[in-house]
């Protein structure tokens, strides 16, 4: 590796190692051949940095109960927060590795970080890639061993690269809407459940509370999928008076208002992908409506129904009210 990208990552770090070897190998993909890879350095650093972290929000937080310190230390140790490290200090670069694929991955989420116009506190549209937030996780496995296993030292050395730290104060603002929805009926006595239906461009999540359908969302994205359900379940749960799921909307001729719509603001057609429910007996379909508008790409999910003509006119009606919502219409 070359003298340059070691003074390059030790600036960056501002931390200078007693042992090169550890850096190098910190930044060294398993598809490099002829180099140690950094997987042992990631096993430890993630072990390393969770508990760096849990010394911090304990002490920070001495009146925190255990689940909502294991909450803070999550928020600031997971896949997505990492990558997004990554991506702000834009280590990528110095990554040694023989696979093309993993740069377009790459490219794409750093794209989609970079174009954010507010911070994202649970994920983004892009999947955020393991393999930048292993990265994170080697560097802090290598500091730790040079600095012969100091987790105080480590801790100091590591915390600046991981600012801004998610504080309880975030997590308050910006609660994890599939924890806050289990808390939420939780309290009522209330069981929450939530299903994924994959599909061949989509992952469709379904929310139900003791049984009734609530909500669904969508995503490329499974996990996306699930918190975007989660926030709409919130929403339309708060809303209501009773502890009762009211019976669910629907226009009666949405499709052709939604072609009209479309049609009356330039925008192409819009596009249905139908996934059938349940067993045979039992059939239901459910609808993700695709539209692209002069503001991007917007897809929504319908209502649960029998029937497939039902099921496309509850998605209409749903993307029809967001869009009136987001005044778009």
């Amino acid at each position: 590796m070359e003298a340059s990208v070691f003074s390059a990552v030790e600036t960056l770090l501002d931390y200078k190692f007693k042992n090169k070897s550890l850096l190098q190998e910190a930044l060294t993909h398993p598809s490099f051949e002829g180099s140690a890879s950094y997987q042992r350095l990631e096993f430890i650093g993630d072990a390393a940095l969770g508990l760096a972290l849990g010394n911090h929000f304990f002490l920070a937080y001495p009146h925190l109960d255990p689940g909502q310190l294991t909450r803070l230390r999550a928020a600031n140790i997971s896949n997505e927060k990492l990558a997004r490290v990554a991506v702000i200090h834009d280590l990528y670069r110095f990554l040694r590795h023989n696979v093309e694929s993993l740069d377009d991955m790459v490219r794409e989420f750093t794209r989609s970080v970079r174009q954010e116009n507010k911070a994202v506190a649970h994920g983004g549209a892009v999947k955020a890639p393991k393999i930048i937030a292993d990265l994170v996780e080697s560097l802090a496995g290598a500091i730790y061993v040079d600095l012969n296993f100091n987790l105080e030292m480590l801790w100091v050395v590591f915390r600046p690269l991981l600012e801004p730290i998610v504080t309880l104060k975030d997590l308050q603002n910006h609660p994890q809407p599939v924890t806050l929805l289990y808390e939420l009926c939780q309290k009522k006595g209330k069981e929450v459940d939530i299903v994924n239906w994959p599909t061949d461009s989509m992952n469709i999540a379904s929310v139900y509370v003791d049984g009734a359908f609530v909500v669904s969302g969508c995503s490329e994205k499974k996990e996306t999928a699930k918190l975007n359900a989660a926030e709409e379940a919130l929403a339309k749960l708060s809303h209501m008076n009773s502890d009762v799921i009211d019976e669910p909307v629907c226009i009666e001729n949405a499709k052709h208002e939604l072609d009209y719509l479309c049609d009356k603001k330039k925008w192409p057609k819009p596009s249905y992908s139908v996934k059938e429910l349940g067993p045979p007996h039992e059939k239901k379909f459910i609808c993700i409506v695709q539209i692209t508008t002069t503001e991007g790409v917007v897809y929504k999910v319908g209502e649960e129904k029998t029937k497939i003509k039902a099921a496309k006119n509850s998605a209409a009606s749903v993307i029809i009210r967001a869009l009136r919502l987001s005044h778009c219409l």
